[in-house]
């Protein structure tokens, strides 16, 4: 799906949790999370939320093609607070996804470093030079015809983290515009969906868990 070709899906905002402090809601795939460079991309989640929520501040994003959790901030402070959860790498993330292939063995972790892929962009690589660390674990669910069906738990949040790691395993997440290839490619949508958020409230620090079920 290209930038020309943006036609995002017009479901109504599904809100998980709201109070004084933060907001979650369950993001549609096809949405940019932010407003892209241009009029025809200026419709995104964080439009739609304050169209409801004016005061709604963004604390974390995710990919246009990946559904599921996140959270925006309501004050400046849960702002200040959340962004602090996020950058010292306390948020808990569990994504699930359909990689193309039989992943082996059923549990392991991804350590490798993230750069840009500068004349590709925003095409994503591994570089062992320059690139920024970045660690994930993965928990095989069920396999599947020609395909794992998987649960992965990003410990650093770089971009397109998860669709890089899943491609240098050799099992690219079905539907990836960008990173699949042949009939891994065919599928309707990229089947990467953030499925459960764990963050401590802004106010007084207690666990919160969110949670969207995966439409695929």
């Amino acid at each position: 799906m290209s930038d020309e070709t943006y036609d995002p899906p017009d479901d109504p905002l599904a809100i998980l949790h709201d109070d004084a402090e933060i907001l979650a809601v369950n993001k549609p795939a096809g949405l940019l999370s932010v407003p892209g460079r241009g009029a025809h991309l200026a419709d995104c989640l964080l439009a739609r939320v304050q169209a409801v929520f004016p005061q709604a501040l963004l604390v974390h994003r995710l990919d246009r093609d990946t559904s599921g959790v996140i959270v925006f901030a309501l004050t400046p402070h849960a702002q200040r607070h959340l962004g602090l959860q996020f950058e010292k790498r306390q948020a808990r993330k569990t994504y699930l996804a359909r990689l193309a292939g039989r992943l082996e063995p059923r549990t392991g972790t991804v350590d490798l470093p993230l750069t840009v892929d500068w004349p590709n962009r925003p095409r994503q690589m591994v570089c062992h030079e320059t690139g920024r660390p970045a660690v994930t674990d993965w928990k095989v669910q069920r396999y599947g015809e020609d395909e794992t069906r998987v649960r992965l738990m990003p410990k650093t949040g770089r971009s397109h983290q998860l669709r890089v790691h899943m491609l240098a395993l050799g099992h690219p997440i079905l539907g990836d515009p960008l990173y699949a290839t042949g009939a891994a490619r065919d599928h309707p949508r990229l089947m990467l969906h953030s499925e459960e958020l764990r963050i401590r409230h802004p106010d007084g620090g207690r666990m919160m868990r969110f949670r969207a079920a995966a439409a695929f």
